[in-house]
């Protein structure tokens, strides 16, 4: 797979790993390749633009749960029209315990613009789903006090 580069936007490199080949070859659900692609730029060890960024893993157990039973959930149904490769991304990231960056934090917390679609059953529609694949409650609540940590730090 390729790697970003040195000042390679988001744009650019999803574009030219969803076009490489071995990508394409080991991916071959447009979905996934996209998802795997847009996590490559936006993990520490991808993110190139920004090799030494301070990434946090303390979120909670319970957001990585959360993650989990989206995936598993689209794993039995499929995603359907729901989410984007940048929430099955996140999804992946935080079931497997990943670090996340500053940026990643900050579009975690401003995810809570969805909240109102969240209590909805899973299956009934795509506010449930996507809610739990970026963490549900406790990770967009995490997200929000992390990101005012951080950001008093600087």
């Amino acid at each position: 797979m390729p790697r970003p580069r040195i000042n390679e936007t988001a744009e650019q490199y999803i574009s030219r790993c969803m076009a490489d080949p071995e990508t394409q070859e080991k991916y071959p659900d447009q979905a996934q390749r996209y998802a795997v692609c847009g996590s490559m730029y936006d993990t520490p060890l991808g993110n190139y633009k920004n090799v030494f960024a301070q990434s946090y893993d303390d979120y909670p157990k319970a957001a990585s749960e959360n993650a989990k039973i989206a995936l598993k959930w689209a794993e039995e149904n499929g995603w359907g029209s729901c989410g984007t490769g940048v929430g099955k991304a996140r999804a992946n990231q935080l079931a497997k315990g990943e670090p996340l960056t500053e940026s990643t934090i900050a579009r975690m917390a401003g995810f809570a613009r969805h909240r109102q679609n969240s209590q909805r059953e899973l299956g009934d529609g795509c506010g449930r789903l996507m809610w739990l694949a970026w963490g549900g409650d406790e990770g967009i609540e995490w997200a929000q006090r992390k990101l005012k940590q951080i950001r008093g730090e600087k």
